[in-house]
């Protein structure tokens, strides 16, 4: 019996019980992707990301573990929900606009004081001051470093449109703008480099895009230290008490944790391992994420068709944002029809050892958008369900 083979057995006999569809987290491969994270960090404390983990259970039996500090959210209401079920540092790491949650934000020392927003415009300071609605707290915030790779002379970029402070002066500007401002105060400074860690390396079947990937990489890592150091010494110089310099993600976190002016890292995916982390050359995760599929009908040989499927990841439209079939091994798509609002088609010579009423298990493309399909986690340990936890949706949360 292959390991995927046994893995299939195990899941098969712990959720034998249970009417799928349903989604799994197999902890003993949630727990070894935790420690390797924290090994790859070497020392540096890791903030999760909750977008990819959605599940305030999962959230907080990692940052029980040695090595992990503090979330890192993506809205502020969400935040805001954080903070008073008791996470007591919660990095908000997109701009808001929400003006009623930073009414409620700065009318509440509790949750002022544990929520830090991200800040990258002085029209963001405006907004929030206009939904202050008599609340006086001080707003904790983390202002936000473009990492961009920047080639022929500014004319190609490579990396995510996100912050427009590139250069260590602007960022030293805006945290002079927060320092004359009564009510703010800059506590951090967040630089998120997609393009290394959010871009698999080891491109299956293409060694060439392989090469060019991990060739622009390289280039992007080395350029960035020395800017992000520059940055944060420029800030340092205007707000001396800065707490926290944050940066990476799963697919980086040792390089980044390598660089002297970072304090922390961040990294969620790396938890769950989807499918589009599996291209890595420098670490190797577990599949900890699953969901399963019913098989519903049997149309001839070499096929049988599940219910449901089509869970598609956010990102460039394209094969690679699908769930792919992972147990039994063997299946794939029927290029016609590929996952289905209301059911799959799965071919191969596996099909034909499934039964009516078989599971097909599945993982998803991206980490926690499969916590919006599903309202239950099943927590697996061994061959058995251990517990059953709510996601965010579970919990009648959908912040996105």
């Amino acid at each position: 019996m292959t390991p995927r083979a046994a893995d299939r057995a195990r899941y098969d006999r712990a959720t034998a019980s249970f009417d799928a569809p349903l989604a799994v987290v197999d902890l003993d491969a949630f727990d070894a992707n935790a420690a390797d994270l924290v090994r790859r960090a070497g020392g540096k404390p890791v903030r999760v990301a909750s977008k990819s983990v959605r599940c305030r259970a999962l959230l907080e039996r990692v940052l029980a573990m040695d090595g992990f500090a503090g979330v890192m959210s993506y809205t502020l209401a969400e935040s805001l929900w954080l903070a008073r079920a008791g996470f007591e540092d919660v990095l908000l790491a997109y701009p808001s606009v929400d003006q009623a949650g930073f009414a409620e934000l700065t009318g509440d020392a509790k949750l002022a004081g544990a929520v830090t927003v991200v800040v990258d415009d002085p029209a963001q300071l405006d907004l929030i001051d206009c939904a202050r609605d008599g609340g006086r707290e001080e707003v904790r915030v983390c202002l936000e470093l473009d990492t961009s790779l920047r080639l022929l002379g500014g004319r190609m970029r490579v990396g995510a449109r996100r912050s427009p402070l590139r250069e260590p002066g602007q960022l030293a500007e805006l945290a002079r703008s927060v320092a004359r401002r009564p009510g703010f105060r800059v506590v951090g400074l967040m630089a998120y480099e997609g393009h290394v860690a959010g871009v698999g390396d080891a491109v299956a079947g293409r060694p060439l895009r392989s090469r060019g990937i991990r060739l622009m990489q390289s280039a992007a890592r080395r350029e960035l230290a020395v800017r992000r150091a520059a940055a944060v010494a420029a800030v340092r110089a205007v707000a001396p008490e800065l707490e926290f310099v944050n940066g990476g993600g799963t697919g980086s976190v040792q390089h980044t944790a390598a660089e002297a002016a970072v304090t922390e890292v961040a990294a969620g995916s790396g938890l769950y391992q989807p499918r589009l982390f599996d291209h890595y050359s420098s670490f190797s995760g577990r599949p900890a994420a699953l969901f399963a599929q019913p098989v519903v009908r049997r149309p001839g040989m070499g096929c049988v068709t599940v219910l449901g499927g089509g869970y598609p990841a956010s990102g460039p439209v394209g094969e690679d944002r699908l769930p792919v079939p992972y147990l039994p091994e063997g299946l794939r798509y029927d290029p016609l029809e590929a996952a289905g609002e209301v059911q799959t088609p799965l071919l191969g010579a596996a099909a034909d050892d499934l039964l009516i009423g078989d599971k097909v298990w599945f993982r998803h493309a991206k980490a926690g958008e499969l916590c919006e399909r599903f309202d239950t986690l099943h927590l697996v340990e061994g061959d058995q369900v251990t517990a059953s936890v709510p996601t965010y949706r579970g919990e009648g949360r959908t912040f996105l």
